[in-house]
């Protein structure tokens, strides 16, 4: 259903506000002469195929000609974002910056914090978000019909769960990545051809994913089945949880939570997903 709010997107042209921006237009969501988006070029080439998109310089510009602003920048640049944005609406999709962060230097107190990842490029994307007590229960359903256009979107209960599920959902492809790389590695050394190694983890995982999701079963009730049937799958699976996987797992996760709630400080690098 088409909404009647402007929604402005500030970095626009980065990798997450360009998905975000035409999943919005391709789904009828928004029009184009409902769209304003912003980047350091100016340059609106992401939309070339959406006539009527305005695409501005300058953010304050953008916040002016908009009902609902969406902050789409590095964590490292919200600080250079000068915009009054008042009373309107502003979602951020910004990785350790709090809601009080963002309040303060957007100037106004109804502000959503979501948690986006890089599949939003292919509309399966998981927005976990929550909302500041000034923002309506009007203001919260536009939030999810807004993020759901990207895959799947829930408020959750607190700013603590944000920070978590940044390190967890908001790692997006890089843990499956980081399977995919150890099999292909190991399958490669017992002499796979490469594309042949590539095709088999690559269909394992993505094919092993979707099962899963059909299935709608508990993963540790799939991995107890697998251990039962006592094949080679089992000795697998065992030896991994032998040797601490699940440890491993754990300690990582924990390590990405303490960056993304602020209890330890991560280097400053370049972020495509926001970057525009």
């Amino acid at each position: 259903m088409e909404q009647n709010f402007v929604i402005g997107i500030i970095g626009g042209q980065g990798w997450m506000g360009r998905a975000l921006g035409l999943a919005l237009l391709e789904q009828g969501i928004v029009s184009a002469d409902r769209l304003v988006v912003s980047s350091r070029s100016g340059s609106s080439n992401a939309y070339r195929d959406w006539r009527g998109v305005r695409c501005v310089k300058n953010n304050r510009e953008l916040v002016g000609l908009v009902d609902v602003v969406i902050l789409s920048v590095r964590p490292q640049d919200l600080a250079s974002v000068d915009i009054d944005a008042g009373g309107k609406l502003v979602i951020s999709l910004l990785a350790m910056a709090s809601l009080q962060e963002v309040s303060s230097r957007v100037g106004g107190s109804r502000v959503v914090r979501a948690m986006p990842n890089a599949a939003a490029e292919i509309r399966r994307a998981y927005f976990p978000w929550f909302a500041a007590q000034q923002v309506t229960e009007a203001d919260k359903r536009l939030v999810q019909t807004l993020l759901e256009s990207c895959g799947k979107a829930r408020e959750v209960a607190n700013e603590r769960d944000l920070d978590y599920l940044t390190a967890l959902s908001g790692a997006g492809p890089a843990y499956p990545a980081l399977l995919a790389q150890s099999m292909l590695e190991h399958a490669k050394q017992m002499g796979i051809a490469d594309d042949i190694a590539l095709e088999a983890v690559m269909q394992t995982l993505v094919g092993g994913s979707l099962l899963l999701e059909r299935l709608g079963t508990d993963p540790g009730d799939m991995v107890e089945r697998l251990i039962a049937y006592d094949g080679t799958t089992a000795q697998g699976l065992r030896t991994m949880l032998d040797e601490g996987i699940d440890q491993a797992v754990h300690r990582g996760l924990e390590a990405a939570h303490r960056v993304a709630n602020g209890t330890d400080k991560a280097p400053h690098s370049r972020n495509t997903l926001t970057e525009g």
